[in-house]
């Protein structure tokens, strides 16, 4: 049970008993208060437990084409953390699960594309809902890195907690492209790219534009473009998400500027990264418009770029990552786009 669904039951308690509640016991608050607390490291519980059945499956679909870890890593610091022992947040890096994905048969002794995949969703994680693109990416000889950066569920409140929406999260991503270059020694630095969809499509745009030494071509599908007119459309409880203490903190309307900030639509003049769009107009979770301000922004900039608006695409916003004809030619044109930059 979430934060608002116990407010909204002591507030239905005492609007539809009011004698009961007079007559309460003087704790009873506090009683919900920890009814709710243990109801919540129940759910992370849950979502541990979620997560320990997904890495299983991973092995299970992907395990027969791929070699497959698992590693924690060190990132950014994590300012959100409390300071203890005198160790400052500044001197305390965010420790990041991420997953790797090597071909089966790969030659090992030459050096290889590599590819970042981060996930989508606002606390979501990287899951088997991506099975078919790794199995099809491990076809093609890539590399691929799918960080599970700040904010992923299945790691606990703290890590959850630690969300940085549109900021450090992209930082994270970076850090797993820059491990494994470090680490892997059949990757090549000279070929890196970087995919994803929705939020993932966001954190994309966001690396690449900031980072364009270290990407060599990015592909963003129906990505979160523009969180000022995303928070415009959306629902309230979508709109309490970003909002939460622990999240920015603020509505758009109190702070507009933090919105724009942590929006691709703000930094498309930075493009200097070969990208790729995709958008498809009957998308119920990214509305067209957002990609469309996104376009709009980047041939203001007069950046060069491909994109391609869908109309109506069966599926919605899980458009082409489904499995149907037109899902899986969409798709043979983001791995074409990768290649062609890629040198595959």
């Amino acid at each position: 049970m979430t934060r608002p669904v116990v407010t909204t039951l002591l507030l239905t308690t005492a609007f539809v008993s009011p004698v009961v509640a007079q007559d309460s016991p003087p704790d009873l608050v506090r009683r919900l208060e920890v009814l709710e607390e243990r109801l919540e490291a129940q759910s992370f519980a849950m979502q541990r437990l979620a997560k320990k059945v997904d890495d299983v499956l991973w092995f299970d679909r992907v395990g027969d084409v791929a070699d497959i870890d698992k590693v924690y890593i060190p990132t950014v610091p994590a300012p959100k953390q409390e300071e203890t022992y005198g160790i400052t947040n500044e001197r305390h890096p965010f420790r990041m699960w991420t997953y790797v994905f090597v071909p089966k048969d790969l030659d090992r002794s030459a050096r290889h594309p590599l590819l970042l995949l981060p996930h989508g969703g606002v606390h979501g994680d990287f899951d088997t809902y991506y099975t078919h693109v790794v199995r099809e990416l491990m076809g093609q000889g890539y590399v691929v890195v799918a960080p599970e950066y700040r904010g992923s569920t299945g790691y606990g409140r703290e890590y959850w907690e630690a969300i940085d929406y549109g900021g450090l999260e992209v930082d994270d991503v970076v850090a797993a492209r820059d491990w494994a270059l470090e680490t892997l020694a059949f990757a090549d630095a000279a070929r890196v790219g970087i995919l994803g969809w929705s939020h993932g499509g966001l954190i994309a745009l966001l690396a690449s534009f900031d980072h364009p030494e270290k990407f060599q071509v990015a592909f963003a599908g129906v990505p979160v473009s523009d969180l000022v007119a995303r928070m415009g459309y959306q629902t309230q409880d979508y709109r309490d998400l970003y909002s939460a203490e622990y999240h920015i903190g603020k509505t758009a309307y109190e702070d507009v500027d933090e919105y724009r900030r942590r929006s691709p639509v703000t930094h498309a003049h930075k493009q200097k990264v070969p990208l790729l769009i995709h958008t498809n107009t009957n998308d119920r979770d990214v509305n067209v418009l957002e990609v469309e301000n996104l376009i709009a922004a980047l041939k203001a900039a007069d950046k060069k770029f491909e994109y391609r608006i869908y109309e109506d695409a069966p599926g919605g916003h899980s458009f082409n990552r489904m499995d149907y004809p037109l899902a899986l030619e969409s798709r043979e044109e983001i791995y074409r786009f990768l290649a062609k930059h890629l040198g595959r």
